[in-house]
């Protein structure tokens, strides 16, 4: 299994950036990187919320694991100050 060495909640900010600018999502920039560099600490209050919401998995991703693991997971990120 990969591990990222990026922090979660800068790794959903960045998506949330890039889908508002690259022309690859909703955007119109064709090269949005050096954009979504100095924009994705805009989109850290969305990036908690989606990780906010996801503290609590659905009945199709219980099943599939450990629903207390996941929730500490997503706790631990949570509790993460993120580096801007």
């Amino acid at each position: 299994m990969d591990i990222s060495k990026g922090d979660v909640v800068e790794r959903i900010a960045r998506v949330l950036a890039a889908q508002r600018l690259s022309v690859n999502a909703g955007g119109d920039t064709r090269s949005a990187a050096s954009e979504v560099d100095g924009s994705w600490s805009a989109h850290i209050p969305d990036a908690l919320a989606v990780l906010r919401t996801l503290r609590e998995p659905d009945e199709r991703m219980a099943a599939a694991g450990d629903p207390a693991v996941w929730e500490r997971m997503v706790l631990a990120a949570l509790a993460q100050e993120p580096v801007v």
